[in-house]
């Protein structure tokens, strides 16, 4: 069975730093490209960023780059989104995504406020 399962969500301050982390099990996890996506309430869900199965290429919706780094410990079956100058615009339940697989987590909420 392939899950993901997202940690690490809170509540930060504008310009404050978060790391969000999804654990993957279930499937040769190195080999997979891994995307983080987010839901805001009352927008459609939307891409924030991927990374490819070695780490070597990260991608970022351009709402992001510059501020969010994505990166992956394949030893750890992990891929982690940094989240740096956080704008209350970053507000949302963001989720993990194994696109080979179709497969989501169950995401973890990121409010950011004052």
């Amino acid at each position: 069975q392939v899950q993901l399962v997202e940690s690490g969500g809170g509540l930060v301050q504008p310009g404050g730093s978060l790391r969000l982390s999804c654990a993957a099990s279930g499937f040769t996890f190195r080999s997979y490209v891994m995307n983080w996506y987010r839901q805001a309430p009352g927008k459609e869900r939307e891409f924030v960023a991927r990374i490819s199965n070695s780490g070597s290429t990260t991608n970022y919706a351009d709402s992001v780059k510059g501020r969010f780094t994505i990166s992956r410990d394949n030893a750890k079956n992990t891929v982690y989104l940094q989240m740096n100058s956080l704008k209350p615009e970053d507000t949302a339940l963001y989720y993990c995504n194994a696109p080979a697989w179709a497969r989501w987590g169950q995401g973890t909420q990121v409010t950011v406020s004052s």
